[in-house]
């Protein structure tokens, strides 16, 4: 049998974090097994679904490279795939028309709910053989008898009876189908052999099964995936949680950190934390799903992210971050070379938006300085100790982080003091927040020049 898996999102939004998984989910089941990944866009739901939602959905699955083997397949250009379907239906007795009113249905429940009963059609229409008219809605003729068994590769065995099912509607009097007709019809012409999916649609694999079973089509395998939790443990929340996938790429976390994050909300191998994708393809199975729900944890995310920054070459670093120095505005053709800045901060930062922000003192001038930091180390006696640096640099000829250091060292001697009464004002002084990797190092890239204009911007500073 080939191995055929699906991602179906309904493009009313971003791609967010969940469906992103079980995207990854479904990608690396096909890829293990050798098989064929399709995506579908279930975009009948015509009023919500958006043309923007979709370019932003491909544009998630693009970022994080779960490339699709077949699709696109919109749903609203198989129609008359699902009118044939339905049609055939109604000719073997399997479905029916049913003409009751809202008021009729709404009347029922209530008297249900009233009973303790769990609220479903009563079937009223079952056997009254109407025709099709302006207010009528197609439903599904759902077994009276017998159950419905799932071998869930996550879930494990799950029974559900026929009884408890209703005859749900497959196509609404505007002649829409529904959307447990088409997931259906497409399952069943796409020939998908495994279906992962959230198990939020598990109340629907029964459903769908009686209505393959109906159509004579082969039953797909099913592993319904627990939801994903908020940082709190709580359902996700949009105002709570980062829920989009591209949110966290314009966060500054690369996508290799974000799939392996992903990867690890609700599949585990043993205690190994860090897979690359060839890792995960060899290694996953959806048998080895978790059946409890996973949380969000940034520090985590934030971990993976600041490990992946540190397997990078300084190289590949420097054109990842290429995105988020155009976001932030920020030109880098002149000062210091990315690349060398970056073999001194690729290890310091753990997103690449924290990253620009912490190299943006090398290109930009100060125009202020930490206030905090400005009061503690800007006092009266640090223009002396700046101005002994200056002239000691301005006769530096050798502009390495060796003798930089010796300057400073000198300096130390020189006015019989700290350590960090040299090198704190003289960090600030250059960096303007006074973080920066070693200062010997920091001004090696920052050049003699712009170390002296620097030197003389704060001694003036420290005057007025």
């Amino acid at each position: 049998m080939k191995i055929r898996t699906r991602f179906a999102p309904s493009p009313t939004g971003y791609l967010h974090i969940g469906g992103a998984r079980t995207a990854l989910f479904s990608w690396l089941y096909s890829k293990k097994m050798a098989g064929e990944f399709v995506l579908r866009i279930e975009d009948t739901d015509r009023e919500r679904s958006t043309q923007e939602a979709v370019d932003a959905i491909l544009e998630g699955m693009n970022w994080l490279g779960l490339s699709h083997d077949e699709g696109p397949v919109y749903q609203t250009e198989r129609y008359d795939r699902y009118n044939e379907v339905i049609k055939k239906l109604l000719d073997q007795g399997d479905a029916y028309f049913c003409n009751c009113s809202r008021e009729r249905l709404d009347e029922m429940r209530e008297q249900q709910m009233a009973n303790k009963q769990k609220p479903k059609y009563d079937g009223c229409c079952r056997e009254k053989g109407l025709s099709e008219a302006d207010d009528t809605v197609v439903r599904f003729k759902n077994p009276l008898e017998g159950e419905v068994e799932i071998n869930d590769h996550v879930r494990g065995k799950v029974v559900i009876s026929n009884q408890e099912l209703d005859d749900l509607i497959i196509q609404r009097s505007d002649g829409n189908p529904t959307y447990n007709l088409t997931v259906v019809v497409d399952d069943m012409d796409m020939e998908i052999s495994h279906v992962i999916r959230g198990d939020d649609h598990l109340n629907n694999t029964p459903r769908q099964i009686n209505i393959l079973n109906a159509l004579g089509a082969v039953t797909p395998e099913y592993a319904h995936v627990p939801m994903i939790n908020g940082t709190d443990g709580k359902k996700l929340s949009k105002r709570r949680d980062a829920v989009s996938v591209m949110q966290y790429r314009d966060d500054g976390y690369l996508k290799e950190a974000v799939i392996n994050y992903l990867v690890r909300l609700g599949w585990s191998h043993g205690d190994q934390e860090v897979f690359s994708l060839e890792e995960m393809i060899e290694l996953f199975d959806i048998d080895d799903i978790n059946k409890s729900s996973s949380s969000l944890s940034i520090e985590k995310l934030q971990w993976l992210n600041q490990h992946y920054m540190k397997q990078m070459t300084p190289e590949k670093l420097a054109e990842e971050l290429q995105f988020y120095i155009k976001q932030a505005n920020l030109d880098v053709s002149s000062g210091p070379d990315l690349v060398e800045v970056m073999k001194v901060y690729q290890e310091r930062c753990s997103t690449l938006v924290e990253l620009v922000e912490d190299i943006r003192y090398f290109y930009e001038d100060i125009t202020e300085y930490n206030p905090k930091q400005a009061k503690k180390q800007f006092k009266p006696a640090a223009a002396e100790v700046l101005l002994s640096l200056k002239d000691s640099y301005e006769a530096l000829e050798d502009w390495h982080a060796e003798s930089i250091h010796q300057v400073v060292e000198s300096t130390v001697e020189k006015l019989e003091i700290g350590f960090g009464k040299v090198g704190q004002p003289l960090r600030l002084a250059v960096t303007g927040h006074g973080r920066s990797p070693s200062i010997d190092v920091t001004l090696e890239l920052l050049g003699k020049e712009e170390t002296l204009s620097r030197l003389d911007k704060a001694i003036e500073f420290i005057k007025v």
